[in-house]
């Protein structure tokens, strides 16, 4: 069964840097699509930023030109680089993959076939 696991998280203050992993195991990594999600506290996760397994990317406006998504398949890796954090960039990162026909298509919906267990960002002001 395929299992993600992010690292990357901490503390940082507004304005910083800060680079997520999403490793990928146990799944044909070029099959899946996946995508960055993030839940606030006391709020609902959204999804924030996806990548196909040909790089074809998306971005929700909020994290639009400040977050970067992208997608090493021979380390079956992910990444989120985020950069001109803002304090309400704060909250639990999850990334998940979702199986698809189509190299090109990935998603920001929550029907994700597997999910990591989470890496918690703070942003201070």
């Amino acid at each position: 069964e395929g299992q993600l696991v992010e690292s990357g998280g901490g503390s940082v203050q507004a304005g910083g840097s800060l680079r997520l992993a999403c490793v990928a195991s146990g799944l044909t990594f070029e099959d899946y699509a996946i995508g960055w999600f993030r839940q606030a506290p006391g709020k609902e996760r959204e999804g924030i930023s996806c990548i196909s397994s040909t790089m074809a990317t998306e971005y929700t406006t909020p994290v639009k030109d400040r977050f970067t998504i992208s997608r090493d398949n021979a380390k079956t890796t992910v990444y989120l680089q985020m950069s001109s954090r803002k304090p309400e960039d704060t909250g639990t990162y999850f990334c998940g993959a979702v199986w698809t026909l189509s190299a090109s298509w990935c998603s920001l919906s929550k029907e994700m076939d597997f999910w990591g267990k989470g890496a918690l960002v703070t942003v201070s002001s």
